[in-house]
Formats: structure tokens, C-alpha cells, sequence
């Protein structure tokens, strides 16, 4: 009884959804040999919870939907089945642009509520698809200010200096002092509409982030270091603490709100109630790849061929290492595995706290 009273909610663009389990199973699949499951059995039937922006025509019904080009074999499958099961349970025709063309997938049908279904059937599909494709783009504060800089390097040499022959530590795991940041949140953002999209989110929360900051600058510092797994013998990522001067917490306001304001619109996943607030220094996904990222403070880490390092004595001697202070004045939305004038990470859209 609970299950039906307190049924899950799926938020796709601000929409939000009832997912209804179903006993029958979906048996899609796609070009790259996805199988559908019961579990995702439970999605493909779901109920609309609001109306659809559907247009009435000569011969029925119409709705257009904006779906990124790189989703729509998943609508497509496996030679065509998937389309050919959604036409077949809706009673309607869907239309799918060229692969790598952007535009809109446009369902038709004689009944209104044929039409609605279809769509939202198609969004539940692509939303469970969108949640498998990698990050593209992250909501982030620069830490890479000069001074702090300069500290990271200190650092850096005093800990090769006195740890370096502790198992796992080398100079490759270093963060770039270039590239120091604090990441909010992750984004997929797979065109350039929804790249327009975010930033326009993002200009959105220009007035409550000088509500918080009231217009000015905030002076943070940035001090000590911490990891998040039990065995500090055994650590894949080495993190800075970061705190607003003041002692207030003007900055997990910031990142709190943002996160909010993102995961409403349906561009980001929520995966814990409060930002954490750090900056990776060193991390063992760079040993392999100085170019890797992992997803952050709102992502699980990647653990896989990964070799851990002993990081024990570094938090004894360095466990409140002092690497600056300066005043943060900026968020933006950075693109991952990109590099501006710099050193820091290309910016898409930003928006200044005074």
C-alpha cells in the first residue's frame, strides 16, 4: 500500500513523473546490444503526472520533443525494434531525425493521450539513458588563484620531499596547480542547446548568489587536508579544506542553492543532501591519465585498476598545511578536458558574486 501512495517521482526537464511498476518486460534493445530489463521495465510505462505541449492538426495530434542526437539510438534499437514496439503499444508514428543531425523527434498520432504517452514513454527512456553517459561539463570554483598556487607547490615538493617513498606516492597524482578547483556538481550536457540551456540556468541564480554573498566578493582560505574512504593507508584521492574567512557558511550556501536550483531543472542528479565543499590535490586517477577527473562531490569515484597510496604520515605532517587565502569572486560551468588561456578549464558561462 505504501508503494502506491508513496509512488517514485522521475523529474526529465523539470517534468516530473510517476514511475508504475509493471509485471510484463520491455524487451528493447540498441545498436551496442542494450538489452531492456524488468527493471527498466518499470520506466517504459510510465504515466505523464502533467500535460505535454501537444498540437492539434488536420489529421490529429502532434508533439515535438528536443532530444540530443548522440540519445536517439536508444529510441531507435536494435534494428529499429524499439520505435517499432513504442509505434506499436501507442498507436502512433514517431519521426527521428538523421543520426548526428540535431533537431526534434516528432511524435503523431489520432488521440491525444496516444501522443502523450508516446512522449512520455520516449522522455523516461532517454532520461534513463541520459544517466548513463559520461559528464561533459561541471559547475566549479576556481581555486587557482596565484598564492594558493604557490602553496600547492610547496606542498607538493615538501611531500616528495619527505613522503615520496611511501607506497603509491609519486609526482604524478598531483592535481595541476593550474587546475585547482572545487567541483559543485557534474552536468551531460550533449549539445549545444543544452549547453545554452544550463548557462541560462545558471544567469538565473546571479540574484540569489548575491542575496547570499551580498555583491561582494568572498574571501575564502584554503587550509588542511582531508580524505573520504576508512583506511588512510589506502587512499585513491587526497582532498584541501576550503572555508569562508569569516567562519560563515556563505559558500555551502552557494553550492546548496546551485545544486538545487540544477536538479530542479533536471540537468543534475542530487546525490547527497549538502555539497561537499573540497578541492582534490592529489588523486590516483591522474597516475595513468593527468587529463582524468573523477565525478567529484557529486559522483561515486572510480575505483577500477587504480593503485591506491599510503597517505598516513602526509595527514600527520600535513594535516593542516596552509595553501592560501584570496577572494572568490566566480562559479562557472567548466568543460571537462579542456584548457583555456590560463591553464584553467575552458568556461561555457560564469556569473560573479559582485
Amino acid at each position: 500500500m505504501m508503494d502506491i501512495l508513496r509512488p517514485v517521482l522521475i523529474n526529465i526537464n523539470g517534468r516530473i513523473y510517476r514511475k508504475n511498476p509493471v509485471q510484463e518486460e520491455c524487451p528493447y534493445e540498441e545498436e551496442d546490444d542494450y538489452s531492456y530489463s524488468g527493471a527498466d521495465a518499470e520506466q517504459c510505462l510510465d504515466e505523464p503526472c502533467d500535460a505535454h505541449d501537444i498540437e492539434q492538426t488536420e489529421k490529429g495530434f502532434r508533439c515535438a520533443i528536443d532530444v540530443p542526437s548522440v540519445l536517439y539510438k536508444y529510441i531507435i534499437g536494435k534494428k529499429g525494434e524499439t520505435r517499432k514496439r513504442l509505434e506499436s503499444d501507442t498507436k502512433t508514428s514517431i519521426s527521428i531525425p538523421k543520426q548526428g543531425v540535431e533537431g526534434q523527434i516528432v511524435v503523431t498520432g489520432a488521440h491525444r493521450a496516444a501522443v502523450a504517452s508516446a512522449v512520455t514513454r520516449i522522455e523516461v527512456l532517454i532520461d534513463s539513458f541520459r544517466r548513463k553517459q559520461p559528464f561533459t561539463h561541471f559547475l566549479s570554483f576556481a581555486l587557482n588563484h596565484p598564492q594558493v598556487q604557490e602553496g600547492f607547490l610547496r606542498f607538493r615538493e615538501e611531500v616528495l620531499e619527505q613522503c615520496g617513498q611511501d607506497s603509491g606516492v609519486d609526482v604524478s597524482i598531483f592535481q595541476n596547480p593550474a587546475k585547482l578547483h572545487l567541483t559543485i556538481g557534474t552536468l551531460a550536457l550533449l549539445n549545444e542547446q543544452e549547453v545554452t540551456r544550463a548557462n541560462e540556468l545558471l544567469q538565473q541564480c546571479h540574484s540569489v548568489i548575491r542575496e547570499i554573498t551580498q555583491a561582494k566578493p568572498l574571501p575564502v582560505e584554503v587550509r588542511g587536508i582531508e580524505y573520504m574512504n576508512d583506511d588512510p593507508s589506502m587512499v585513491d584521492v587526497l582532498y584541501a579544506k576550503v572555508a569562508v574567512q569569516d567562519g560563515s557558511d556563505k559558500l555551502q550556501q552557494i553550492a546548496d542553492r546551485l545544486v538545487e536550483c540544477f536538479a530542479s531543472a533536471g540537468l543534475m542528479e542530487r546525490e547527497r543532501d549538502r555539497v561537499k565543499i573540497h578541492g582534490t590535490i592529489m588523486n590516483t586517477l591522474f597516475r595513468k591519465d593527468p587529463s582524468a577527473e573523477d565525478k567529484g562531490a557529486s559522483g561515486r569515484p572510480n575505483n577500477k585498476d587504480r593503485e591506491a597510496f599510503n597517505a598516513k604520515k602526509i595527514l600527520q605532517m600535513f594535516g593542516e598545511f596552509y595553501f592560501g587565502a584570496f577572494e572568490l569572486n566566480s562559479v562557472q560551468i567548466s568543460q571537462r578536458f579542456s584548457t583555456d588561456g590560463t591553464g584553467y578549464y575552458s568556461s561555457v558561462g560564469h556569473v560573479t558574486f559582485s
